[in-house]
């Protein structure tokens, strides 16, 4: 009888621990813990945009403030539109506490605490964050933070990914996998934009691409988005107007609007963080009560502009149907950009996504106004220019071009304004690398002292210097040196490539066994000289480190350069793309 009691218990022991294996292992089973994700991630949206709801009707009387803005409070008349003046303050004295007690890391606009959890933590989240930033963003927005909600779901749906995944003992590879999962999930499910949110999983959260990890993340986006469509409807979460496109003329507009809303993404980025700096310098109390005095400035901010009340959507929608004069748009940009960065100054949690569309969709109808004011024939609608102008100012501050153009093509549902829309994002983009070495998100980190580029090359090359590792430095080659000399050197080369001297060794520069063969194959030229194809590479010195050098080596086409003395004209070695993936392989062995 004890045998058989011990048998009935061994066998569902037994059958878990192969479905534990199963998940951990396969990639049928990451599959069905996406799908789990996506699950958690669509419930949490549901859950989430009913606490905002709630939340802002309780702080303002109504569901959404902006649709009438400068309302007074239907509970509180005697007060008028000074209530705008008090909701902040009361809002911010309840979550305030709450995160600095139970999750600092809910503090904030989210995005960058979950890249960094990813690129640094091996993906792991506390579990409490999931509860503490759905409770507090939903207050901050409810009660007048001028922030969106794509950030607090991001790092909802992401603190749940880790939590299945730490419970279920994943490698950290794949919890990563499932943190971009629950980020996917909750932005498609939030914007109603299943095509989105993995691209903003890949392009933001992951940061890398496999087959594996995107079907996985797809899957998880595609599951969140029918839970929010079963419950909140199939609807867009912004009613755009038909895009036309009236001239092809207009491409140079677009381009143009790129440039100008690429920078205004920057500058975007600048106002927040410049504000966040001055709320530092400034506040001296302590950190649980910042929201709450805080608060009242913001409340004075929106006594003078309530349009900034919440998300604003309804404003937004407004602006790109032409109900406002381009004075107006101007001052509704400005004024989302001073009350998103006070809302974050003073402690406030809520994303800078929707600001930043809200920024591009006003400075892009303004430009489409005076656009068509001038040159009626080419500009199309200004609404249009809204549009794209969405677009631009988000991939000008996130960086994120692919996003960008596939959440405005869902928005739309038109292909029509694919072709300026990628125009634009593209211009926006190269603005914002041109003005900026980091995003919106990067820069948080940044300022911590987090490179993530550099710290994920750094976790696969050992903290040495190219002295440690450099190999001798080969035969050189001088300037006069003769073509046909110089290809039987190369051939005899493992690099391909080698350095140049002068006449007295100093060092000239390289020459590579693609530019001689070229020079030799059109049978014009044997005797010429080696001089004549110099290549000069990026210094690499002695006590260059590892990761720079590979900066180095790969943002040219050589595969190997001559390190470089203290004096840096002579070269004293040699640094080769082989020996840094020696190294890395030798530290992933030893690892």
């Amino acid at each position: 009888m004890a045998e058989a009691v011990k048998r009935s218990i061994a066998l569902p022991v037994a059958v878990r621990g192969r479905i534990g294996i199963w998940l951990r292992e396969r990639g049928s089973g990451l599959m069905a813990l996406a799908l789990l994700v996506g699950l958690g991630s669509g419930l949490g949206a549901i859950a989430f945009r009913w606490l905002i709801t709630s939340a802002t009707e309780l702080f303002s009387g109504r569901p959404e403030y902006t649709e009438v803005p400068g309302a007074s409070h239907p509970w509180l008349p005697g007060l008028g539109v000074w209530f705008l003046v008090l909701v902040p303050a009361v809002a911010g004295l309840i979550y305030g506490p709450l995160v600095y007690w139970f999750a600092p890391e809910a503090k904030g606009h989210g995005v960058p605490e979950v890249m960094y959890a990813v690129s640094e933590r091996g993906g792991r989240i506390k579990p409490q964050v999931s509860l503490v930033k759905a409770l507090a963003s939903a207050l901050c927005i409810g009660g007048g933070g001028s922030v969106g909600r794509e950030g607090p779901i991001v790092q909802i749906g992401s603190a749940l990914g880790s939590t299945m995944g730490r419970g279920m003992r994943l490698t950290e590879r794949r919890m990563r996998v499932l943190v971009a999962c629950g980020a996917a999930g909750g932005i498609a499910a939030t914007f109603n934009a299943p095509m989105a949110g993995p691209f903003f999983a890949m392009e933001l959260i992951l940061r890398d691409f496999t087959v594996e990890s995107f079907g996985a993340v797809v899957l998880s986006s595609v599951t969140a988005s029918v839970i929010g469509r079963a419950v909140m409807g199939n609807e867009a979460f912004l009613s755009l107007p038909a895009f036309h496109l009236q001239n092809p003329g207009e491409f140079l507009l677009f381009a143009l609007l790129g440039v100008l809303v690429g920078a205004s993404g920057v500058l975007f980025s600048k106002v927040l963080y410049g504000v966040e700096d001055l709320c530092d310098r400034v506040w001296r109390g302590p950190e649980w009560l910042r929201p709450g005095v805080g608060g009242l400035l913001l409340g004075l901010l929106l006594l003078a502009l309530p349009q900034m009340y919440g998300v604003g959507y309804p404003v937004l929608g407004n602006a790109i149907n032409g109900n406002y004069a381009i004075w107006f748009l101007v001052v509704l940009l400005l004024g989302k950009m001073l009350a998103t960065s006070l809302t974050i100054g003073i402690g406030g949690s809520g994303g800078v996504f929707a600001p930043a569309l809200f920024v591009g969709g006003m400075g892009g109808t303004a430009f489409g106004m005076v656009a068509h004011g001038l040159v009626p024939e080419i500009a199309g609608s200004p609404g249009a220019y809204g549009l794209i102008g969405m677009g631009a100012a988000f991939a000008g501050s996130a960086r994120a071009p692919m996003t960008a153009v596939i959440i405005l093509f869902e928005l739309t549902g038109q292909y029509s304004i694919i072709l300026p829309l990628m125009l634009a994002v593209v211009v926006a983009t190269l603005i914002s690398r041109t003005l900026s070495r980091d995003t919106i998100y990067t820069t948080k980190l940044s300022r911590r002292g987090i490179d993530l580029d550099a710290r994920q090359r750094r976790g696969r090359l050992p903290d040495r210097t190219v002295a440690d590792v450099m190999e001798p430095l080969p035969h050189t080659l001088t300037t006069r040196t003769k073509l046909s000399e110089a290809a039987q050197r190369l051939a005899q080369s493992t690099d391909s490539v080698l350095p140049v001297v002068d006449e007295d060794g100093r060092y000239e520069g390289c020459v590579t066994a693609g530019a001689v063969a070229e020079m030799l194959g059109d049978g014009t030229v044997d005797n010429g000289e080696v001089g004549d194809l110099l290549e000069i590479p990026p210094a690499v010195a002695s006590n260059t480190k590892l990761v720079d050098a590979l900066d180095s080596l790969v943002s040219v086409e050589v595969t190997a350069a001559p390190v470089l003395g203290e004096q840096g004209s002579q070269p004293i070695g040699w640094i080769s793309h082989r020996t840094l993936l020696s190294c890395m392989g030798s530290t992933a062995n030893t690892g």
